[in-house]
């Protein structure tokens, strides 16, 4: 079956398993699951038309990465052989074996992998979706914002610059500072950064959740003299006026509201479960989906699987972990079909290529509880070109040739 010829909606009502959503995760584990059992029945329920690498979007607004490469349509992403329904899941009913679609009609699954991704909250900010992608108020989180982000970078001359990071949970958590770095970057070769004053807010109160990798880090905060300004919680943009007000929480937890002019606004938004995962009885507490962290299963319903950034695993949400989760799932529910134990474990291993300049890397790869996982025998504390080459040329050609089509790639399935 030719991957551009996807049966419908109409194909059929009962599956062998059930995928809800076609993003990273999504495809990738159909197409990990192909590889080893290609006469299951399987369907992806997608309603979008189009697939993103996202990863790259830092890249993009750095003015160093193509935006349209970012792209490519659904239908040539889904894995021959699987049967792409384009509408949206609904509700999830897991005691009948079933999925709900916005159309009204149901499907139902003998096993379900859950990951539909998160959801980018950006009308939690009051007065942000009225302003994005004019007035100097931007994000590398979006397709169509990532180029207005270096339409702003490389016109700017002196002003004043504010990137925000929500609080955590998030995807990439590093992307909020890859996106200063980058542009700062770029103003100190352009003989302007002296002219700008650069600053941080983020709602967490570390630089980065690995504390090996604080220290690097913090020398390229020096060396761009940014001003970091912790547990600052964006909270109301007014674009017209460039205007944007922080919630910043001091020691003893008091709340105080400051008011911030900006000429660029870089805004990464609060990032929540998808309601079809939180309205379901396989929500966690916070409306994720909830699994056991090493065999990525549902505690509660031993036919269901999740996995990518609606999984309640305490992974860095990254496609890197993504790419290794895969594996575990694609193993453990053909052993649950076969009735053997679940054997394949994830160690929670994510990886966040630090872009601290336009050609270097700091390549963090970790694991649960900020154990380093390196690839390389290398000192990943290190700036590297090499990362550089990795993240800029490499994982793209990686993810749509080998991640996305089942060929696995530097994987493990149990942790060292």
């Amino acid at each position: 079956m030719e991957a551009t010829n996807q049966n419908l909606i109409n194909a059929a009502t009962n599956y062998d398993v059930v995928v809800i959503g076609g993003g990273s995760a999504g495809i990738a584990v159909v197409a990990s699951l192909l590889k080893r059992q290609p006469d299951l029945n399987i369907a992806i329920i997608e309603p979008s038309d189009k697939h993103y690498y996202q990863p790259a979007w830092t890249l993009v607004g750095r003015g160093v990465f193509d935006i349209k490469k970012t792209m490519r349509p659904m239908n040539t992403v889904i894995p021959k052989g699987a049967f792409w329904i384009r509408a949206e899941a609904s509700e999830i009913d897991p005691e009948t074996n079933s999925v709900k679609l916005t159309t009204g009609k149901s499907v139902h699954y003998q096993q379900l992998i859950v990951c539909p991704g998160l959801r980018l909250a950006w009308d939690n900010i009051d007065g942000l979706v009225e302003t994005l992608g004019k007035n100097g108020v931007t994000s590398n989180y979006r397709y169509d914002l990532a180029p207005y982000t270096w339409e702003l970078v490389s016109k700017l001359k002196r002003g004043n610059v504010i990137f925000s990071q929500p609080p955590m949970p998030i995807k990439c958590a590093g992307a909020p500072q890859k996106a200063m770095y980058l542009s700062c970057d770029h103003w100190l070769r352009e003989g302007v950064l002296n002219k700008i004053n650069v600053e941080f807010n983020s709602a967490g109160a570390v630089l980065f959740g690995v504390a090996t990798f604080v220290p690097p880090l913090m020398k390229y905060v020096e060396k761009y003299k940014a001003k970091l300004v912790f547990n600052s919680t964006l909270v109301k943009v007014d674009g017209s006026r460039k205007l944007a007000w922080f919630n910043i929480k001091d020691e003893a937890g008091n709340i105080q509201r400051q008011e911030k002019h900006f000429d660029i606004l870089h805004v990464v938004p609060p990032q929540k479960p998808p309601c079809v995962v939180r309205n379901s009885t396989l929500a966690d507490a916070a409306g994720w989906c909830e699994v056991d962290q090493h065999t990525l299963q549902s505690p509660r319903y031993s036919n269901v699987f999740s996995l990518g950034d609606a999984c309640s695993a305490p992974n860095a949400k990254t496609a890197a972990a993504a790419r290794k989760q895969v594996v575990i799932v694609a193993k453990n529910l053909l052993s649950l079909r076969e009735g053997k134990p679940l054997t394949a474990k994830y160690d929670g291993y994510g990886s966040c290529p630090l872009t601290v300049e336009n050609g270097k890397v700091i390549l963090a790869e970790f694991g649960y509880g900020g154990k380093l996982l390196p690839t390389f025998p290398f000192n990943p504390t290190v700036p590297r070109s090499s990362a550089w080459f990795l993240k800029a040329t490499l994982l793209p050609w990686v993810y749509w040739n080998c991640m996305l089509k089942g060929r696995e790639w530097l994987i493990k399935s149990t942790p060292q």
